[in-house]
């Protein structure tokens, strides 16, 4: 096998991997699009052909409690600087199918009008990577698309994260496909390959928490100076668990992302208000609920969750904002599992506060 300088140095690289994009992103079909970059996952999604008879398998599906047709969940990070994975590299096609696709592509592409000077040659030296064993230090050339191995393992992709807003983000994993045997490991030059922990961050992205309205009392309406208690039940929230896995030949791993209560914070939505305990969280009870509900004969107390509205809404309401903690830990393939960082959740209620009447008599 030829061996040249390392991939991370190599210049030609560059021009290489500009070959590659160019096939990927002007063949609709190309079979090393990055994965999902047309329909994005969704909670179905499973192997399927693309009309040419070749076969992207390693989808990734959703299961538990996520957002309908693979869409971004609810949850917000309290950690700004986390992030879902904007990109990944999982398993993508045999080599025989990869084979049929790529040389294909590369023939069409060579033999485009004007198709010359750097971008002919680098479609030339990707040819040969496949081809004729031409590769770098950490990036070995294959013989022949490797179809001597079809159904010992399968060449890996870059997938694009559909959610991922940043255009840069979402292409850095820009890496030629590699081939990975079944039951191995992707050599280690691949830090964004598919593992459980980045399965965990996508369940957590597309994780749908429930929509909790906060039981209140009084109900709506409120006067001013009045103790409006506050509540949660047992009954009506607890923790919440989504899936993410990838099912294909030689490869099956998954991760279960956990949501679990912890809190519930108020915000009365005017500053004219005091709020009980005074930051406006309260925390969960022994008993997995959080606050107390109201009962007669606890006028005068204070409530342990509530809210004191000090003025008027005049004609109109306030927008009470009741929003959950959620503790966040995953478990995965292989006994792996950890925490990632608290999510939130959070409903508006309209409460409309009136004055109290005096009565002259």
């Amino acid at each position: 096998m030829p061996v040249r300088s390392t991939r991370r140095t190599f210049v030609g690289v560059t021009a290489l991997t500009l070959a590659f994009s160019v096939i990927a992103f002007t063949q609709a079909a190309y079979a090393g699009k990055p994965v999902g970059s047309d329909k994005g996952a969704t909670t179905e999604e499973t192997g399927g052909g693309d009309g040419t008879g070749i076969y992207a398998a390693a989808r990734i599906t959703y299961s538990g409690s996520v957002a309908a047709n693979g869409s971004k969940g609810n949850v917000t990070s309290t950690d700004v600087n986390w992030t879902p994975p904007p990109c990944w590299y999982a398993p993508y096609l045999g080599a025989k199918d990869f084979k049929k696709k790529m040389s294909g592509d590369i023939e069409s592409q060579m033999n485009a009008p004007g198709m010359g000077g750097h971008a002919g040659a680098a479609l030339s030296e990707l040819k040969r990577h496949y081809e004729d064993e031409y590769g770098w230090t950490d990036t070995p050339g294959y013989k022949d698309y490797n179809v001597d191995k079809d159904g010992e393992g399968m060449f890996w992709a870059a997938v694009e994260n559909p959610d991922e807003p940043d255009l840069l983000k979402r292409n850095s994993c820009n890496d030629l496909p590699f081939w990975v045997d079944n039951g191995e490991s992707p050599p280690p030059q691949y830090e964004q390959a598919v593992t459980p922990e980045i399965l965990a961050a996508l369940a957590y992205q597309h994780m749908q928490l429930p929509d909790t309205e906060v039981s209140l009392a009084p109900e709506q309406t409120t006067k001013v100076n009045l103790p409006t208690w506050a509540w949660l039940d047992k009954a009506v929230f607890d923790e919440v668990q989504a899936t993410a896995a990838i099912n294909v030949p030689g490869f099956n791993i998954e991760a279960t992302t956990t949501a679990r209560p912890v809190s519930l914070t108020l915000e009365p939505g005017t500053d004219d208000a005091v709020t009980y305990p005074a930051s406006g969280e309260c925390v969960i009870n022994n008993d997995d609920s959080i606050g107390e509900p109201y009962a007669r004969g606890k006028a005068n107390r204070t409530p342990p969750c509530g809210i004191t509205y000090l003025r008027s809404s005049g004609n109109g309401t306030y927008n009470l904002q009741a929003t959950i903690t959620w503790d966040i830990s995953w478990t995965g393939t292989g006994g792996a599992g950890g925490d990632l960082p608290d999510g939130t959740f959070g409903n508006g209620q309209e409460v409309t506060v009136q004055e109290i009447q005096a009565v002259n008599r």
